[in-house]
């Protein structure tokens, strides 16, 4: 390969200079670390954050990515590094594609994972979209995943550093998105290396805390959001055992998981109990002894599928899965009963599956992602 068209580290044949790069920028460290990496490569970088809903109110919150404040960090972070950046107000975009279907399936007795939604329809779909009409190469994000070009294209993997990977929350992304896609953070080792490039190109942010909270939510207050936005969402229901017993009332379905066993405000009894279903149509909270909380099998829909051969072109496949971010991958078995649903069989029954949360499914061993889907239901041989 001749100079001439060696690839650049982004992986076009053309120099840094006259390559466009759109960088989604939170305000946070590691996507100001990405778009400062670039602009000192000599990329044409265009940074980019949005604003998700009305920042007057959360200009002082801390510990939310994209609040009020952080586009203004965004802000100095382009001017010291010296490119465009431009703020764009996709409030009604959020309200509608991420905000209501939180609410709405909190009211269904399921429990969302908001920061999936909106990273498949707000900045994988619509921020894409924009970036592609400033005529960019590609979109470069703050994302701990990686891009591996395989033999069928581009691949979906798991970040070098397995405690900051954040594979879960990008499942939807699909490979005509990976094409246009860039993770530069993917390959590092530590969250300390990140903040080491942001003191050394002198970012004022290089020692900001990491987000903690879903951005609309203030202090993980979920309830009190759902409320405000579905007036009449809390009404005190029963909580009943599963053998039918009433053991006592509750403030609201909105304010309980499947699998909690803390807040229930039904203490004094023989056993300790866990929330193992939540019935919002009736208004109960039901609950029951931990081994009720094992599921063997989870039906899911609306899979993304990111393996070499078509999803439903084997009656099963042998992987790995993830039932939340925080849990391990198990192993298991997934088999395709359409060509967007699944029932995944795991060999060691998982606990607190929840619907609304995501299943992704990932190798066996390795790293790559194979995509995944939504939690719609679950079972258990387990004999009630």
């Amino acid at each position: 390969m001749t100079p001439e068209t060696a690839l650049n580290s982004l992986g076009f044949a053309k120099s840094p200079t006259d390559t466009r790069v759109v960088v989604a920028m939170s305000g946070g460290v590691d996507s100001s670390v990405v778009a400062a990496e670039l602009a000192d490569e000599g990329y044409d970088v265009v940074g980019i954050t949005l604003q998700l809903y009305d920042h007057g109110a959360s200009l002082a919150k801390k510990g939310a990515c994209c609040a009020g404040i952080d586009i203004h960090d965004a802000r100095r972070v382009a001017d010291a590094m010296g490119f465009p950046h431009y703020v764009l107000d996709y409030e009604s975009v959020f309200r509608k594609s991420v905000i209501d279907e939180f609410a709405d399936s909190y009211l269904t007795g399921s429990t969302p994972v908001p920061c999936i939604r909106c990273n498949e329809r707000v900045k994988f779909r619509e921020l894409l979209e924009t970036a592609m009409d400033l005529d960019a190469d590609c979109m470069a994000t703050g994302h701990y995943v990686r891009r591996v070009l395989g033999d069928a294209g581009p691949e979906l993997h798991r970040a070098v550093d397995a405690s900051r990977d954040q594979s879960y929350f990008l499942f939807p992304t699909t490979r005509e998105q990976l094409e246009f896609l860039r993770f530069p953070l993917g390959r590092l080792e530590s969250k300390a290396e990140t903040r080491a490039l942001a003191k050394r190109h002198g970012l004022d942010i290089a020692d900001k805390p990491d987000s903690q909270d879903i951005c609309f939510v203030p202090a993980g207050n979920y309830a009190s959001v759902i409320e405000a936005l579905r007036p009449g969402a809390a009404e005190p229901g029963e909580i009943v055992h599963v053998d039918g017993r009433i053991l006592g009332e509750h403030r609201g379905v909105i304010n309980y998981t499947v699998g909690q066993r803390r807040g229930l405000g039904i203490g004094g009894l023989d056993e300790p109990l866990y929330v193992v279903k939540l019935d919002a149509g009736a208004r109960h909270v039901i609950v029951g002894p931990k081994a009720l909380l094992a599921a063997d099998v989870v039906s899911v829909r609306e899979i993304n599928w990111l393996g070499d051969a078509p999803f439903d072109s084997r009656p099963e496949w042998r992987l790995a899965a993830k039932v939340r971010s925080t849990r391990p991958p198990r192993e298991a078995v997934l088999r395709p009963t359409s060509g967007t649903d699944a029932e995944v069989e795991f060999l060691e029954p998982e606990e607190g599956v929840s619907p609304g949360q995501a299943c992704v499914f990932l190798a066996p061993e390795g790293t790559r992602v194979f995509g995944g889907g939504w939690i719609e239901g679950t079972a258990s041989r387990i004999p009630a």
